[in-house]
């Protein structure tokens, strides 16, 4: 008999979570499983419950909620200093991680998933003491993904982010940071206006942002949008749908095993879609840190 501890946070996507959490945990019963549900009520429950989890007896966790739910699971198997497989199964707003893992949705290929059993290692990011699944970022547009309404994203697609992110652009009077930039593959001072270090390609809900990542070569991807004018920064932002955003002179793109970043105002960091504290800070790569079933 295989013991799964199902952690899920209720407020992402509401009543349809509790309804697909229900329904998987039902699959699983009747299937001869033993299941335990776990209710995230406050920030870092997630976290120390999968803690508990690492020193108990459990075969697989089973993560249902946004990137930041993940993040609080992955940074728990990290403390626990454990690998037990973590299944995420996508609810909520964004879920750049599963969707870049292309980890099945439907409730009955979610559940064959797990019966299949099939696992892989992947990498996690790491920032000062804090850990990250998918991306740490700063400055503007940064947290478009995150700003665009569920209702919105669902009349107009797509085009909610373009209209979300040139609404950024256009009405935000943003300064540019200046930014030291130390790494082994790049060492320099810029003016810039967005930083991006990802593990994962899919971004706040664009699916190519940083076009080249892989979760399994031991790298960070680094973008870094420079000060730019709004029609050149209109232009990179359109282009980052079919990621040839890239290719704009005013835009950095490079992989890392590690890189530092620092300013002299006070910037501050998203990681995983949640407050990640602020800048100088430390990015670097944890090599196979994250075991998840696929």
């Amino acid at each position: 008999m295989k013991k799964v501890k199902v952690i899920y946070n209720p407020s992402s996507g509401r009543q349809s979570t509790e309804r697909r959490v229900d329904r998987l945990c039902k699959l699983l019963l009747d299937d001869g499983y033993l299941v335990n549900k776990f209710i995230t009520r406050q920030k870092n429950d997630a976290m120390n419950e999968t803690i508990k989890t690492c020193k108990e007896d459990w075969d697989i966790i089973i993560v249902s909620g946004g990137d930041g739910t993940v993040n609080e699971v992955a940074k728990g198997m990290v403390k626990g200093e454990t690998k037990i497989p973590v299944a995420i199964l996508s609810s909520g707003t964004v879920n750049d991680f599963a969707n870049y893992m292309k980890i099945p949705k439907n409730i009955m290929d979610f559940y064959n998933m797990i019966k299949k059993g099939n696992f892989i290692d992947v990498d996690l990011g790491k920032v000062n003491d804090e850990y990250f699944v998918n991306v740490a970022a700063g400055g503007i547009l940064s947290n478009v993904g995150y700003q665009v309404l569920p209702e919105t994203k669902m009349v107009l697609g797509r085009m909610a982010y373009y209209i979300e992110g040139l609404k950024e652009i256009t009405l935000q009077n943003f300064e540019p940071i200046e930014l030291n930039i130390e790494s082994e593959e790049c060492s320099l001072k810029e003016e810039v206006l967005l930083f991006i270090i990802s593990n994962s390609s899919s971004i706040g809900g664009f699916k190519k942002l940083a076009p080249k990542a892989d979760v399994e070569d031991g790298l960070l991807d680094i973008v870094i949008i420079k000060k730019s004018g709004v029609q050149d920064l209109a232009n990179i932002f359109i282009n980052i749908f079919s990621g040839d955003h890239i290719n704009h002179q005013n835009v950095l793109y490079f992989k890392s095993k590690h890189v530092k970043l620092s300013t002299k105002k006070d910037v501050p960091i998203d990681i995983d879609g949640e407050y990640g504290g602020k800048l100088p800070a430390s990015f670097e790569i944890v090599p196979k840190g994250f075991r998840i079933m696929v």
